[in-house]
């Protein structure tokens, strides 16, 4: 299996286009260590030829541009043989609307995803104007989802999350709302497990990690107060449904016995210290065996 990180950080990307934080301010003047991202997706492949997209981001057309995996080969080609959404997040399914061309697409997500993006939105008529454009297939949790090539199958975890802001207040929450993903490909055996959001560890969440061979986990926030610190917000991180790294329940020390090659944060948010380069933060996390996702990165399982 490949794995490509087309993009690392939250919801706004990095630096944030709003944001005068220490950070955005520092990687835009050069003053901090640190590269810019854009928001969290991966593409993964069996083959290298047929691709599937983990969530759709809004940052979504540079990122297929910036990928040469992804290019087309042909006068009308896309690579992309799929997409497979954890949550209805905005930054997770903007970039559904931003492939309104004239290409057949297969979504995969749970029909409460589904529901909050089709049956409530105007904009995804865009996605049906001939038959056929969009096509979706159900991920139910905890059942094995064969993709389009056969190699890969994806399985659809309930990770603890909330509804996404347009959406709150508008309809019930439910436990399909927020997932991870784990993919498997059943040549090799190599399993990723995918959880950018993630309010708690549950015994599910912690099943899907344990055999995984590489870990792509919620980094949104080191510190539980991180925003209300900088006086950019008044909810701590588990309020925004966002476990955080740092401190004696942070997912640092909660996940400290997994024994996945590869483990890494993803969905860094702007305002967190992981995202310069030689922060302590940074070397907290190198030191205890874990990376720090950026874009671009390439795994191979």
């Amino acid at each position: 299996m490949v794995i490509v990180v087309l993009g690392s950080a939250a919801g706004g990307g990095f630096p944030q286009w709003n944001c005068g934080c220490p950070n955005c301010a520092g990687v835009r003047t050069g003053a901090i260590r640190a590269t810019p991202r854009t928001e969290d997706a991966l593409a993964v492949s069996a083959d290298g030829d047929a691709w599937y997209l983990l969530n759709a981001s809004g940052d979504v057309r540079r990122q297929l541009e910036s990928c040469p995996y992804l290019r087309p080969r042909a006068p009308r080609h896309t690579p992309l043989a799929g997409i497979v959404l954890t949550n209805g997040d905005v930054d997770h399914v903007a970039g559904l609307l931003a492939l309104r061309e004239s290409q057949p697409l297969v979504v995969h997500a749970t029909a409460c995803v589904r529901r909050g993006f089709m049956d409530t939105n105007a904009l995804a008529r865009t996605l049906d104007r001939f038959p056929g454009q969009a096509t979706w297939h159900a991920l139910e949790l905890g059942r094995d989802v064969p993709l389009a090539d056969g190699a890969l199958t994806v399985t659809a975890i309930a990770a603890p999350g909330k509804l996404p802001i347009h959406l709150a207040g508008r309809i019930a929450p439910d436990v399909e709302e927020n997932v991870g993903l784990r993919v498997r490909d059943g040549r090799t055996g190599g399993v990723l497990a995918y959880f950018p959001g993630v309010a708690a560890l549950t015994a599910e969440v912690r099943a899907a990690l344990a055999d995984a061979d590489a870990v792509f986990f919620d980094g949104t926030f080191w510190a539980s107060d991180e925003l209300v610190a900088l006086g950019l917000g008044s909810r701590r991180a588990e309020e925004m449904a966002h476990l955080p790294v740092g401190g004696p329940a942070g997912s640092l020390a909660l996940l400290g016995g997994l024994d996945a090659s590869r483990r890494l944060y993803t969905h860094v948010n702007n305002t967190n210290p992981l995202l310069r380069d030689d922060s302590p933060e940074r070397a907290c996390v190198a030191a205890a065996g874990w990376e720090v996702a950026r874009d671009g990165m390439e795994l191979r399982l």
